[in-house]
């Protein structure tokens, strides 16, 4: 991962923004030393959002499933039945 000062950001956004489009690394911005942002391309922004809504569903499945929120098969069935029409 690239890494450069909020100076250079304010400085070259534009340049920043070309090379981020072209090459889709991400780039650290810090802020007296410190990562206080990074810039990632709007495919691969859209791409993490699009996991993390998987990853949220897998866990929420999950944790009904050690909840003992769970139905048989034939349950499902019927109650999908009602959107699937």
């Amino acid at each position: 991962m690239r890494t450069e000062l909020v100076t250079t950001l304010k400085r070259k956004a534009t340049q920043l923004l070309a090379d981020l489009e072209r090459t889709k690394r991400p780039i650290a911005i810090t802020q007296h030393g410190i990562p206080s942002a990074y810039l990632v391309d709007v495919e691969s922004w859209n791409a993490l959002q699009e996991r993390m809504r998987l990853l949220e569903g897998i866990a929420r499945g999950e944790r009904a499933f050690d909840e003992g929120r769970v139905l048989t098969q034939a349950k499902a069935r019927r109650r999908m039945s009602r959107w699937l029409k």
